[in-house]
């Protein structure tokens, strides 16, 4: 999965609430300029698994980034959103990393966000996010998962955590790139480069969160992010590739469904309330009608098409069906002051 946007910072930064003002299009690296636009590919996965798996090798039991850098940032982050709503944690990999740096670096050299690398520019090391993997010494067989790309400049010079903090709220804002940071895998690999436009810090990154097996995420019907009591998530997002359907601008928080890896979902109707009682009907997509034909059969999203308010508090109702059984999942979740 790809994200390219061009951000700008205000002034005002405050700690796991960035204040960004931002839009659409593409991003230049080095002294180029930036070209408004620029396309990104569709979502990026592995192959589907096979009967025979490889075992995998490089996982670490506890997390090897160095302290204060933005690859522990981003690691840090996407655990604290996975583990917060009962998705399980991931580790860090060490073979998934070089991939997830080698493509990064190819990202900011190439001065193009893409999920697929082409032979012969600078820095490639395989096509596809498998493919890098691979390359690195991953295995070749069985693999399951999904990559994200994404890129941004700033006007202001942020700490390295800031960075990798930037980076997570970019995909977990989006429709179709939150899907692949929820991913029931157990495995992830992160890359973060930087490179400069017009004397502003740029962000290149991706992460691959790949493995041999999924993980069971329940034993009782499909779970949710945001979930009961999340707060400080992204109240809006404003642009991904693909863009999501019935949006003609920025959408607000989306609402993540996912089943265990076995599982089909279907949603059938889903709302936000606002503090004052105002009800927003959500954007539904399952596997049956994406019109993308991103999500997985055991993935759903709610989503509303229009920005929701920063620091305010909506309660959510989802429901649907998982193998033809009927589901509802009601809560709360308060947005944060970020921009994804």
């Amino acid at each position: 999965m790809t994200i390219k946007s061009t951000f700008t910072l205000t002034s005002a930064v405050v700690a796991a609430a960035i204040l960004v003002a931002a839009c659409g299009g593409g991003g230049g690296g080095g002294s180029s300029s930036p070209a408004a636009g620029t396309p990104a590919s569709a979502p990026g996965s592995a192959s589907a698994p096979s009967s025979a798996s490889s075992p995998v090798t490089g996982t670490q039991p506890t997390p090897q980034y160095a302290a204060d850098s933005a690859t522990l940032a981003m690691f840090n982050q996407v655990n604290a959103y996975r583990q917060q709503c009962g998705f399980p944690a991931v580790q860090q990999n060490t073979v998934l990393d070089q991939a997830a740096q080698a493509h990064a670096m190819w990202e900011g050299l190439n001065n193009t966000v893409a999920d697929n690398e082409t032979a012969g520019q600078q820095g490639f090391t395989g096509v596809s996010y498998l493919d890098r993997a691979v390359h690195f010494g991953f295995p070749s067989t069985g693999v399951v998962g999904a990559g994200v790309s994404a890129a941004y400049y700033t006007t202001s010079n942020l700490s390295e955590a800031e960075y990798g903090q930037t980076l997570v709220n970019e995909w977990i804002s989006t429709v179709y790139h939150s899907q692949a940071i929820l991913t029931p895998v157990k495995t992830i690999g992160i890359g973060e480069y930087e490179t400069a436009f017009s004397g502003s810090p740029e962000v290149w990154g991706s992460m691959s969160l790949l493995n041999t097996e999924m993980q069971q995420l329940t034993t009782s019907g499909p779970i949710t992010f945001p979930c009961q009591g999340t707060t400080g998530v992204p109240y809006k997002a404003v642009s991904e590739s693909p863009t999501p359907p019935n949006t003609s601008g920025p959408w607000g928080t989306p609402v993540i469904v996912m089943g265990n890896a076995t599982d089909t979902l279907v949603l059938t109707s889903g709302t936000m309330t606002d503090p004052s009682g105002n009800i927003i009907n959500l954007q539904l997509i399952d596997s049956a009608n994406d019109p993308n034909k991103l999500t997985q059969p055991y993935a759903a999203v709610a989503y509303p098409a229009t920005p929701l308010a920063p620091n305010t508090t909506y309660t959510v109702n989802v429901s649907g069906t998982v193998n033809g059984t009927a589901f509802t999942r009601p809560f709360t979740f308060t947005t944060g002051n970020i921009v994804g």
